[in-house]
């Protein structure tokens, strides 16, 4: 909203020019959301504690020591990160821009599923919430929307400097110029793509700050990603795939970036709020509507690496228990499983916020390993 005010009165005052950068408005992005978490942070955590009484519902079937300890924290905290986000987003982006239209859709929509989630969580005083089935079909209706309209502004022609078309195609890390070329079968791998970080990230917010910090990294990844992919004179020193209009997402990155920092404060162990599905899914939906548009996916895996192992730490528990009856981990997803092995709450986050940035460092080690 502030590019298109102020920048058409460049001339009436010079400084008004600051707003056509990127990265000013990256900035102003970040701290917005920043200090709107601060602001809105208490006063949201005491309207939760009031309305919700008892807090957010625990696991049965997870560590005992959770029953105990984290009964009646609130949750939906995950609301005050959507509310800055999307705030700082409006007032900063250009709003012409049809990728922040896209992954804005994917993050609001993705929240209130898991703002309905939530809310019958504590409504009903019970851990279920929606059906894992009504949820995975609002995400999948949410997905394909927003990847099908992702796909119409990736560049459908070949680049004049002899690049591949980008739209229906799959970038490879590592290679300059190979593509895998998907034509409309993309459109169920970004879907995959998208719905997976979702829930992976729903997965990991097991944790007191566990979540929002390995976010947190991705979204500052991602950020630069969108800005080098972005401009076509880094895009061409770094040759990696040029794509037109990305480098706006860095603004969405930089708000989640001010947003998460300030729920961290409410956050960090023991928490006084809890993200819930209303954070953890719209965050991960975020994330992966990002890496389609900046031709990133596989590498998203990398970056994210963590929420990967996360989910397949689930996955694998749940085959081998069908399959055999026996379980691998003592308990999933994984980072419970080291909680039964002894690991107090605090190691196990800090060492995983350490995997995950070595994880980013070495998925932004692809922009140059080409």
């Amino acid at each position: 909203m502030l590019y298109h005010l102020l920048v058409p009165l460049v001339d009436e005052f010079q400084p008004f020019n600051l707003f056509r950068y990127l990265t000013f408005r990256s900035g102003g992005a970040m701290i917005t959301a920043l200090l709107m978490s601060f602001m809105l942070g208490p006063w949201l955590i005491q309207w939760l504690k009031q309305k919700q009484g008892k807090g957010q519902p625990i696991r049965e079937d997870g560590p005992q020591r959770h029953i105990l300890e984290k009964k009646g924290t609130p949750t939906m905290g995950g609301f005050l990160i959507l509310l800055a986000l999307t705030v700082s987003t409006l007032l900063w982006a250009d709003l012409t821009n049809g990728y922040v239209w896209a992954v804005l859709g994917v993050t609001i929509g993705y929240g209130l599923i898991g703002f309905w989630d939530d809310f019958l969580k504590v409504t009903k005083r019970s851990p279920a919430g929606v059906s894992g089935r009504v949820k995975l079909l609002g995400q999948a209706v949410i997905g394909v929307v927003a990847v099908f309209f992702i796909m119409q502004m990736h560049p459908a022609t070949p680049a004049p400097d002899g690049g591949p078309a980008l739209a229906g195609a799959v970038a490879v890390p590592f290679f300059k110029e190979y593509v895998i070329s998907m034509g409309p079968y993309y459109i169920l791998f970004g879907l995959l793509v998208v719905v997976g970080a979702s829930n992976a990230v729903n997965i990991t917010d097991g944790l007191d700050g566990l979540a929002i910090v390995p976010v947190m990294v991705a979204a500052a990844s991602f950020g630069l990603i969108a800005y080098l992919v972005g401009n076509a004179i880094f895009s061409n020193y770094l040759q990696i795939h040029f794509v037109p209009g990305t480098g706006e997402l860095s603004i969405l990155c930089s708000a989640l970036l001010g947003a998460g920092l300030g729920f961290l404060w409410f956050n960090a162990p023991p928490a006084m709020v809890f993200m819930g599905d209303t954070g953890s899914l719209a965050l991960g939906g975020m994330l992966g509507a990002i890496a389609v548009a900046v031709k990133h996916e596989l590498v998203l895996a990398i970056i994210g690496g963590l929420f990967v192992v996360e989910a397949i730490s689930v996955i694998v528990q749940v085959i081998s228990f069908k399959l055999t009856g026996k379980r691998v981990f003592r308990m999933a997803p994984i980072h419970h499983h080291f909680e039964q092995l002894g690991w107090r709450e605090p190691t196990i986050v800090i060492r995983f916020w350490i995997i995950a940035v070595v994880l980013a460092l070495i998925g932004l080690s692809t922009l140059k390993l080409r």
